[in-house]
C-alpha cells in the first residue's frame, strides 16, 4: 500500500499530486535543472514509498503542466521549461473562472502592447524584422479576407512581442491575444478594417526599422484604440464575459 496514500480514492489523488508538487519545486529551486533527466519510474516509487501507478499518475500532471517531456522513442523523461501552450492554458483557465471581460483585457493590452512595440525598437533583431516583414506581405495579399486578416494580426503582435526578448512580455502577450479572438474576429467581419489595421502594422514596423521607439509606442496605441473604436462601430458588448460569445449590445 502507497505510503502516501490509503485505499480511498480522494487520498490517492493525493499522493501523486503531493509527488508532483515536490518535484515542481525541485525544477524551481534549480534541484532538477531544466535539460536534467528525472530519476525512472522505479527509482521515483522507491524514493516516495508508493507504487509506480501512482509515480505515473505524477508525471503525468507534470507533462500536463509543461515541466517534463519525454523523450520519442525513448522511456526517459526531460525536465523543460513550460512553453506558451501550457502557460497560456493555465491563464486562459484563470481568467474564465474569474468572470474576466473583454474590456478588462483589452485594459491589459493599452499596457502591454505598448511597451512590446517600443522595447521590440531597441532590441529586434535583424531575423524578428525579416519575420515581421513577411507577415505584412502576407497580411497585403489577404487584405480582403477577414478570417485571414484576424491570423495574421495575432501573428503580427505575437512577433512584435517576441523581438523584446523578453519572455514575460511575450507571454503575457500571447494569451490575452489569443483571448480577444472571438471580438477581433467580429469586429473584422463587421467591418472589414483591413486597410486600416495593414496602415498601422506598417506604421509599426517602419518605426521598428528605425529604431524609433517612441513611434512605434505611438501607432501601437492607435492600432489597440481602433480596436476599441471597432468594437464600438460594430455595436458589441464590450463588457462581456470571455467565457461566452460577445453580445450586440441592445
Amino acid at each position: 500500500m502507497d505510503q502516501l496514500s490509503t485505499p480511498t480514492r480522494d487520498r490517492s489523488s493525493s499522493a501523486f499530486r503531493l509527488i508532483a508538487q515536490e518535484l515542481e519545486q525541485q525544477v524551481l529551486s534549480g534541484d532538477l535543472p531544466v535539460g536534467s533527466i528525472l530519476p525512472g519510474e522505479l527509482s521515483l516509487a522507491s524514493r516516495f514509498n508508493v507504487s509506480r501507478s501512482t509515480v505515473r499518475e505524477a508525471i503525468r500532471l507534470l507533462e500536463q503542466l509543461g515541466l517534463i517531456r519525454r523523450e520519442e522513442g525513448r522511456n526517459k523523461l526531460t525536465v523543460t521549461a513550460p512553453g506558451h501552450k501550457e502557460i497560456g492554458e493555465r491563464m486562459r483557465t484563470a481568467f474564465i473562472l474569474r468572470d474576466t471581460t473583454f474590456e478588462q483585457l483589452w485594459e491589459v493590452m493599452t499596457a502591454i502592447e505598448p511597451m512590446c512595440a517600443m522595447v521590440a525598437a531597441h532590441k529586434a533583431s535583424a531575423h524578428d524584422l525579416d519575420l515581421i516583414a513577411d507577415n505584412l506581405a502576407r497580411t497585403e495579399a489577404a487584405v480582403k479576407s477577414p478570417a485571414k486578416i484576424v491570423e495574421l494580426d495575432i501573428e503580427f503582435h505575437n512577433l512584435v512581442a517576441a523581438a523584446t526578448g523578453n519572455s514575460a512580455l511575450s507571454l503575457s502577450r500571447d494569451t490575452v491575444g489569443e483571448l480577444f479572438y472571438p471580438a477581433f474576429n467580429l469586429v473584422m467581419t463587421r467591418l472589414n478594417a483591413g486597410s486600416r489595421l495593414l496602415l498601422a502594422h506598417r506604421k509599426i514596423f517602419e518605426a521598428l526599422q528605425a529604431r524609433n521607439a517612441a513611434d512605434a509606442r505611438s501607432w501601437m496605441e492607435r492600432h489597440i484604440g481602433d480596436f476599441q473604436r471597432g468594437c464600438d462601430l460594430a455595436n458589441l458588448d464590450f463588457r462581456a464575459p470571455i467565457s461566452g460569445p460577445i453580445m450586440e449590445l441592445e
